[in-house]
């Protein structure tokens, strides 16, 4: 069980334990001098994935803007083609 621990953790218990307290220790004293807290980060994280979830939103309203005006345009124009189109082929022929 031990040998299996060991190896899933990359080294003994303690020594990963050690390794992890002094990691946690000297990244803490980063964030305290840069004035980040964890809900810094996480309120951050969150507004990031905020803006781009509107950020897609809008672009996709925005796509629906532009197909429905150019739709006010394509759609009359191609019934239109259409109407002299079937008109030219049902007149008769000599």
């Amino acid at each position: 069980m031990s040998n299996g621990i060991t190896r899933f953790l990359g080294d003994t218990p303690l020594r990963v334990t050690v390794k992890l307290l002094i990691l946690s220790l000297v990244v803490g004293v980063i964030m305290s001098v840069l004035g980040w807290s964890p809900r810094d980060i996480l309120s951050g994280m969150i507004d990031f994935f905020r803006s781009i979830w509107d950020l897609g939103f809008d672009a996709l309203f925005s796509s629906l803007e532009y197909l429905v005006l150019g739709a006010a345009v394509v759609i009359p124009v191609f019934l239109i083609i259409r109407l002299f189109s079937f008109r030219s082929n049902t007149t008769p022929r000599e």
